[in-house]
């Protein structure tokens, strides 16, 4: 306030050219602050409560280990495409790719071990 200034609302009763109006806005500020505190730190409880129940973000998998090397082996052998996994276990034909991909990297490492 050093400058002389100050915002004066034309419709709303905010004023801080007055001490009062100035004093207002700081506890504002002060209660938006500590609500954004407690907002950061209900997110980060929320966060670390799965870690703490050995549960890792995201959704669940839709398909299990099983299923997964059944279609990775089905698209691999030339048994069925990689179309006919998707409709067959209701995936979209990209997580087929990344099934296949997957099990192909898996067994390279297999391999060098």
């Amino acid at each position: 306030m050093e400058a002389g200034t100050g915002f004066r609302s034309l419709t709303e009763a905010i004023d801080t050219t007055t001490p009062a109006g100035r004093i207002m806005m700081q506890m504002v500020g002060s209660f938006a602050e500590f609500e954004r505190a407690m907002i950061r730190e209900r997110t980060s409880e929320g966060w670390l409560r799965p870690g703490l129940e050995g549960r890792v973000g995201g959704r669940r998998r839709k398909l299990d280990d099983e299923k997964r090397r059944e279609i990775a082996e089905s698209v691999i052998s030339g048994r069925k495409s990689g179309a006919e996994m998707a409709r067959l276990y209701d995936v979209s034909e990209p997580t087929v790719s990344r099934i296949v991909a997957e099990f192909r990297q898996q067994e390279a490492h297999e391999a060098l071990e």
